[in-house]
This record gives structure tokens, sequence and C-alpha cells, in this order.
């Protein structure tokens, strides 16, 4: 599992294949909080498990899950997954 201190503020969260998920606001306890104003937001902070960052490549954070693996596992504010 990657180093939570790795994760820094509007670095780009992509998924396995490249894709764009997000940008990071912060981390919140051993979540990834991404940013409410990313077009792929919806105007909600979502977050994302430590668990699911394979590392950090080239200035990104890349997930060891596919887009739509990583839609599943992103949580809304309100705990609802999206």
């Amino acid at each position: 599992m990657i180093d939570q201190s790795q994760v820094k503020e509007h670095m780009e969260v992509v998924c396995s294949g490249g894709g764009h998920v997000g940008r990071v606001d912060h981390m919140d306890g051993n979540r990834i909080k991404l940013a409410k104003n990313d077009a792929n937001a919806g105007g909600q902070h979502h977050y994302l498990p430590l668990s699911a960052v394979a590392g950090v490549e080239g200035g990104k954070l890349k997930l060891n899950v596919d887009g739509h693996k990583a839609r599943q596992m992103m949580q809304s504010d309100q705990g609802m997954q999206r």
C-alpha cells in the first residue's frame, strides 16, 4: 500500500487504465477526499480508500482498479455510494 504522505493536494487521480477519475482535495483519515469542483464530481466530495491506490506515476495518483470499479468504490459526502 502507498504511504499517505505521497498523496498531495490537487494530484490527478487516474484509474488503472489511465483514465481521469478526479483530483485530490486532501487525505481524510485513510481515505482520499476528491475535489468537488472536478468535472466528474457532480458538485460533491467523493472518497476513495487509500487501499485502492497502486502508487504515484508521473505525478499522478494511479489506482489499482479500472474506472468502473473506481466509480463503484466512491462514496459521497452523505456516505452513499455513487
